[in-house]
């Protein structure tokens, strides 16, 4: 027989933390479906007003599972993940330094929706190579309250953590700034020496597939200053 101490630590352990993790998965998810709804209507306004345009620079979103959408922008694509797990930040994160957590530690208990950024080739022509990178993070907890980090996410940043919760209009703001930063930071040509050596099974890889690797960086680090205002 168990432990009537041990037990009884299980038993608050459940009680608060794993049912709080259950909460901050459910307002994440909210959260993230709350999104796929945007993508759609996002997608469809957009075209609207794209109707006399090339057809290749309409956009297009598709869901990829309970997890998982994308949105196609042109010659890129936005892809939005919802991590199933909840987490903790390290000690090192500055929300330690907000009120709203030193209060409440269990405020700090978060979902994470991810969004990427890729080049639609990168997956039309499945180039297992190619790069994408994390131009936005949402944190969700368990009061829905939010913040994020990420590429022109000021105005949603971790200083406002408590004081803004998940609505359907902060999330479009998220989706448009995400657009907008994916169009304008381009491809650039990698540098020379990093291409001026090949193999032959590049060369056959290029030919049958086009994967000789690519990225809007390859070559470069990415920062802050990856688009210029």
């Amino acid at each position: 027989m168990s432990d009537p101490v041990s037990r009884q630590k299980v038993v608050e352990l459940l009680k608060e933390k794993a049912q709080l993790k259950q909460k901050v998965y459910d307002h994440t998810l909210g959260a993230f479906n709350m999104l796929k709804s945007l993508q759609q209507q996002t997608s469809d306004e957009y075209n609207q007003h794209l109707k006399d345009a090339d057809a290749r620079v309409h956009l297009k979103y598709r869901s990829r599972g309970d997890f998982e959408t994308e949105l196609k922008v042109a010659g890129d694509l936005l892809l939005f993940s919802m991590h199933s797990n909840i987490f903790e930040f390290n000690r090192e994160h500055h929300i330690w330094s907000l009120p709203y957590v030193k209060d409440n530690v269990l405020n700090s208990y978060c979902g994470i929706i991810h969004v990427y950024n890729f080049l639609s080739d990168s997956f039309k022509f499945n180039r297992e190579e190619d790069l994408g990178y994390l131009i936005t993070r949402i944190f969700v907890n368990q009061d829905n309250h939010f913040f994020v980090e990420g590429k022109r996410q000021g105005e949603f940043s971790y200083k406002y953590f408590g004081e803004q919760k998940v609505t359907e209009e902060r999330l479009s703001t998220i989706v448009q700034t995400a657009i907008q930063y994916a169009l304008q930071f381009d491809l650039l040509v990698p540098p020379y020496d990093h291409v001026k050596i090949a193999s032959v099974a590049q060369m056959n890889q290029k030919i049958i597939h086009s994967r000789l690797q690519t990225g809007k960086r390859l070559g470069f680090k990415f920062n802050s200053d990856d688009v210029q205002e």
